[in-house]
C-alpha cells in the first residue's frame, strides 16, 4: 500500500508540474482578464478558469502534435476535447471534495518531500534552490500558497486513488478457466474433396436455372448506394508529350546523379583489427599454415562475423589496404595491412563488378523525370485559373472544352479504388459530395488536379443479371458441388467415427496435432479451427469450404499442463484481470462521487475561455 501510495504521489506531481511549466502553450502564463474567476464548482470546490484554458491548450497541442497538423479550436470542439478536459477537471476537483469531507489529507512534511523531488526547482549542485522554485512557479503564473494548495489536493486525491484500487483482486478461477480456455489444443484428421471427386459430374446449368438462382439468391447481390458524379480531371502525365527538356539541362540531371549511374568495382569485406602487427603477424602465419582458419581467429578475439563485416567498400574507402584487398580473390584473405584502427586481416567475400551507366542509356528515363516535374509545377500553376473559372460561373464541360482537364463520369460507392478513384483525394471528396456543392478544384497525389459535381444518388438495388453472370455460375457450382459432395460424405461418416482410417474410405488424410484456437490453416476458411473447437472427442463433421467440402474428425482434446509457461501466463493474466477491476471499481466510485458533489458549470465563464483560441 505504502509503495503504491508512493508512485501515485510522484505521478500526480509530475501531472501537476507537467500542467503548469511545461503546458502552458498558447496561454503562456498570462491569466485571463476579467472578474470570473472558476469556470465552475464541484460540491465546495472551484474549477479555476485559468486551469481549465491551460488543460484544454494542452490537450488541443497533443492533438495537433498527433495529427501532424494545428488544430483551431472549431475542430477541437467538433473532437470533443473541450468536453473531455471539462469532464476530467469535474471529476478531479469531484474527488478533491470529496477527500476534504473524508478528512483526508497530507502533512506539511510530506508535501515539503514531494516538493524537494522535484527537478525543476533544483539548483546546480542538485539541492533545493529557493529562488528556482520561485521562478519556476511565476513562470507558470501561480503563488507558491495555489501550488502547493493544488499539489496536496493531489497527492491527497492519489491517496484517495490507491486506497480503493490497492488489493483489488479477480477470483483465481477466472484466470484459471481463461488460460484453460485459451491453452486447450486440439488433434484432428482432415480431407478435403472438390469438384474432382464427384461420382456424378458437374452440368453447366442452363440460362433459366441460374436466373432463378439469381432471383432466390437476390439478397446476396445487391449494390450499395451509389453517386453518378461528373468530374474533370487533369493530371501531369496529361500535359508530359507537350513540354520539350533542354539537352543542357539534361546532361546537367545527368551529372548529378553521377553516384547513381557510374559506381566503381566493390567488394565484400570482412576486416579482422588486431592491437599491433606482432599478433597480426602471428596470426597471418597461423593462417598461411593452415593452422586455423578466419572464423576461428574472429572466434579468438571474442568476437562474431557480423562484428568485422565491413559490408561494401570501393578501394578508397579501403586507404592503404584498398590495392591489395582489390588485387585478391574471392575467399582470400590478406594482410596484415594497415587500417585506421590497427593492423589487420581482410577477407574478400565477393566481387561487385562496376557499373557505368552511359549518358544514352538513361536519357529518356532522365527525360521523363524532369518533364514530370515540369508538368506538376504547371498543374499547380493551373489550379488557381480553373478554381477561378469554377468560381466565375464556368462548368465541368466548358474546363473540358477551354482548358486541358478533361471530363468522364463515374457511378461511386465506397468499394470502388480503381482509376480515378484510387486516389484519396478524390474518394474523400466524393463521400462528402451533395447535390448543392458547386465544383471546385480538388488537389490528388502525385500531382494531380480534379473537380467534382453529383449528378444523383441511385439507391440500393440488385446487380443487373447479365452483369454478373460469371459470379452467378462460380456461386451456383460452389453451391451444387457442396451439396452434392456432402451428400456422398454422408455415406463415410458411420465409418470414421468408429475410428477407422480415412484411408480406407477412400481418402486422403491429414494429421493435425497441437492446434491451438488462434491457428490459421492455410487455404481453408478463416472459421475452420474454431468449427473445430466446437466439436466434441471422436466426432466427425462435413465443413463447406467454398466450393469444397472438409471431412473432419476430431481425434483428441488436448488439455492444459501444469507447465512453468501455463503458470506464468495465468500470473499475467490474473495481474490484468485485477488491474481491470480496479479500475472498473475507481471509475464506478469516482462517476458517484461526481453526482453526489453536483457539479455547477458556468457556460458564460467556458465561452470567455474559447473565444482566446484560434
Amino acid at each position: 500500500m505504502a509503495k503504491g501510495k508512493n508512485n501515485l504521489s510522484k505521478t500526480a506531481v509530475w501531472i501537476l508540474m507537467g500542467l503548469l511549466i511545461l503546458g502552458l502553450g498558447g496561454f503562456g502564463a498570462t491569466n485571463l482578464s476579467g472578474t470570473v474567476r472558476t469556470v465552475g464548482q464541484v460540491g465546495e470546490k472551484y474549477i479555476d478558469i485559468n486551469a481549465y484554458a491551460r488543460a484544454l491548450s494542452q490537450e488541443i497541442q497533443a492533438a495537433s502534435a498527433e495529427a501532424g497538423t494545428q488544430i483551431n479550436f472549431a475542430q477541437a470542439q467538433a473532437m470533443g476535447l473541450d468536453r473531455a478536459v471539462l469532464a476530467s477537471m469535474v471529476q478531479a476537483r469531484a474527488l478533491d471534495h470529496e477527500t476534504e469531507q473524508i478528512g483526508l489529507s497530507v502533512g506539511d512534511e510530506n508535501l515539503s518531500n514531494e516538493i524537494l523531488k522535484i527537478p525543476a526547482f533544483r539548483g546546480i549542485d542538485g539541492s533545493f534552490d529557493r529562488e528556482a522554485y520561485a521562478f519556476s512557479l511565476e513562470q507558470a503564473g501561480t503563488s507558491e500558497a495555489e501550488f502547493e494548495t493544488r499539489l496536496r489536493e493531489e497527492i491527497s486525491r492519489s491517496l484517495l486513488q490507491g486506497a480503493i484500487m490497492a488489493g483489488t483482486k479477480m477470483p483465481n478461477t477466472y484466470a484459471r478457466i481463461l488460460v484453460a480456455f485459451l491453452g486447450e489444443r486440439r488433434d484432428f484428421t482432415w480431407a478435403e474433396l472438390d469438384v474432382k471427386d464427384l461420382k456424378t459430374p458437374y452440368e453447366t446449368p442452363e440460362e433459366d436455372t441460374l436466373r432463378n438462382f439469381y432471383e432466390a439468391n437476390i439478397n446476396d447481390y445487391q449494390l450499395p448506394e451509389t453517386k453518378r458524379i461528373t468530374y474533370a480531371v487533369l493530371q501531369p502525365d496529361d500535359l508530359i508529350d507537350d513540354i520539350e527538356i533542354d539537352q543542357s539541362d539534361l546532361r546537367a540531371e545527368y551529372d548529378a546523379r553521377a553516384d547513381q549511374y557510374i559506381q566503381p568495382e566493390r567488394r565484400l569485406v570482412e576486416r579482422l583489427v588486431y592491437f599491433n602487427d606482432q599478433e597480426a603477424n602471428k596470426a597471418a602465419a597461423q593462417l598461411e599454415v593452415g593452422g586455423t582458419s578466419f572464423e576461428a581467429l574472429v572466434q579468438d578475439r571474442g568476437l562474431n562475423l557480423s562484428d568485422v563485416d565491413l559490408g561494401d567498400v570501393t578501394k578508397t574507402e579501403l586507404d592503404a589496404a584498398g590495392n591489395s584487398v582489390f588485387s585478391a580473390s574471392v575467399g582470400d584473405v590478406v594482410g596484415p595491412l594497415p587500417s585506421p584502427v590497427g593492423p589487420a586481416l581482410f577477407r574478400i567475400n565477393a566481387v561487385i563488378s562496376a557499373q557505368n551507366t552511359t549518358y544514352e542509356q538513361v536519357e529518356n528515363l532522365i527525360r521523363l523525370d524532369l518533364a514530370t516535374d515540369a508538368a506538376r509545377r504547371q498543374v499547380a500553376v493551373l489550379t488557381e485559373e480553373f478554381d477561378n473559372m469554377l468560381a466565375a460561373g464556368a462548368t465541368l464541360e466548358d474546363l473540358d472544352v477551354e482548358t486541358a482537364m478533361q471530363i468522364d463520369v463515374i457511378d461511386w460507392d465506397p468499394s470502388i479504388e480503381d482509376d480515378i478513384a484510387a486516389y484519396d483525394g478524390f474518394r474523400d471528396a466524393a463521400k462528402a459530395l451533395t447535390m448543392e456543392d458547386f465544383p471546385k478544384i480538388i488537389q490528388l497525389d502525385e500531382g494531380g488536379i480534379v473537380a467534382l459535381r453529383l449528378e444523383e444518388i441511385i439507391p440500393p438495388r440488385p446487380a443487373a443479371f447479365e452483369v454478373i453472370m460469371a459470379e452467378l455460375k462460380e456461386n451456383f457450382k460452389a453451391e451444387q458441388v457442396e451439396a452434392s459432395l456432402t451428400s456422398q460424405a454422408k455415406a463415410l461418416l458411420p465409418a470414421l467415427r468408429s475410428g477407422e482410417p480415412f484411408a480406407e474410405q477412400g481418402l486422403k488424410p491429414t494429421i493435425e496435432s497441437g492446434i491451438g484456437r488462434s491457428a490459421f490453416l492455410e487455404g481453408k476458411p478463416t472459421s475452420f479451427v474454431n468449427d473445430v473447437f466446437t466439436m466434441n472427442a471422436g466426432e466427425v463433421r462435413i465443413i463447406p469450404s467454398q466450393g469444397s467440402i472438409l471431412v473432419v474428425r476430431l481425434d483428441k482434446i488436448v488439455a492444459v499442463g501444469g507447465s512453468e509457461e501455463n503458470s506464468i501466463e495465468m500470473t499475467a493474466i490474473s495481474k490484468e484481470v485485477d488491474q481491470i477491476l480496479a479500475s472498473e471499481l475507481f471509475k464506478i466510485f469516482s462517476e458517484d462521487v461526481v453526482v453526489r458533489a453536483g457539479p455547477q458549470i458556468n457556460q458564460q465563464a467556458l465561452d470567455a475561455v474559447h473565444v482566446n483560441f484560434p
